[in-house]
């Protein structure tokens, strides 16, 4: 998957029939705004991505981590320092509640957004503004097992430091930082770009956070080199020590991309994907390496609710609303 795959685009017309705004479901076309609220407010607007997996057997739809996400997604707002409008609870209720109102039986993707609800100019100060939230979701195929492999390069553009923007915030205004990266990547010739911080060391994908394998070894920057605090991170940690394999969280060099012996992206939207080769170095065979696999193999098994030991990071959306697995 690259940032620029037609497949993870969303056109106009792609749409469910219902969305989630102002404290209710409400059909598509009925979510309007005055034009003039455009512009600003997304200067400091701050959203999630969720992914919910389908489970044929169990014929239930799980969404994953959803506690954590929206932890973060109020952290992010606190970030903004917006004045948090709905609790987490309530924002629990309205996701699943999105997803059994657009009928999802398959694989989703979801994202609350939150904005100041009120239009304050960017060279203005914005304290304790109230956000206004509206949740999306749609239909989402899972990549896990598809053989995917990205052609990276290292982007001559820097990630944003602690003390400019805040990376640990979901919020858009970062992400013209990743799509600077992608876009350069894209023009000459990757799938996807690799971001160095304002040290000289790896930070993360433009898109998503990075692990690379050495000498039977998984590696992955430090939360402290500008990375997003990534929930799927986490989680491939914890999955990796299961399977036997040492992690360390440290810095990394730009030169070891080159030498490792497998490296892969991860994050919500993409999942977990393979690197075929960093500035056309290859790795490997130039394909999802042994420990990659396996690991996508394992993962699936727990978003989809065939992990009796991780249960806890599922909620069913059909089954009960709201309640853990």
């Amino acid at each position: 998957m690259t940032t620029g795959d037609p497949k993870q685009i969303v056109h106009a017309a792609d749409h469910p029939p219902f969305l989630w705004w102002r404290g209710e479901v409400i059909p598509w076309d009925s979510a309007t705004v005055h034009l003039t609220m455009v512009g600003w407010s997304a200067i400091s607007a701050v959203f999630e991505g969720i992914r919910a997996y389908w489970n044929p057997d169990d014929e239930e739809l799980y969404v994953f981590r959803l506690e954590d996400h929206l932890k973060r997604f109020a952290q992010s707002q606190r970030f903004m320092r917006m004045k948090q409008t709905y609790s987490q609870p309530q924002l629990a209720e309205a996701i699943t509640g999105l997803f059994r109102a657009n009928g999802h039986r398959t694989d989703a993707y979801c994202q609350p957004l939150a904005y100041m609800a009120r239009t304050v100019p960017g060279y203005l100060a914005a304290e304790g503004v109230p956000s206004e939230v509206f949740i999306t979701n749609r239909s989402a195929p899972s990549n896990l097992g598809s053989g995917k492999a990205s052609r990276c390069c290292v982007s001559s553009w820097t990630r944003i430091s602690d003390n400019s923007l805040p990376p640990r915030a979901k919020a858009i205004t970062n992400y013209q930082n990743s799509r600077y990266v992608s876009t350069e990547a894209q023009l000459n010739g990757f799938d996807s770009g690799i971001i160095l911080n304002d040290q000289g060391k790896v930070a993360e994908g433009a898109y998503a956070c990075i692990f690379i394998m050495r000498d039977g070894v998984a590696s992955t920057p430090t939360r402290t080199t500008g990375i997003l605090e990534s929930i799927t991170r986490e989680c491939l940690i914890e999955l990796l020590g299961d399977m036997g394999i040492r992690v360390q969280e440290r810095d990394v060099d730009r030169t070891e991309l080159y030498v490792a012996d497998e490296a892969f992206l991860c994050g919500t939207l993409i999942e977990l994907e393979a690197i075929a080769s960093v500035d056309h170095f290859t790795l490997g065979d130039g394909g999802p390496g042994p420990v990659t696999k396996a690991l996508q193999a394992r993962f699936e098994q727990v978003v989809r609710g065939r992990d009796p030991k991780r249960t806890h990071w599922l909620t069913p959306v059909h089954a009960k609303a709201g309640a853990p697995a």
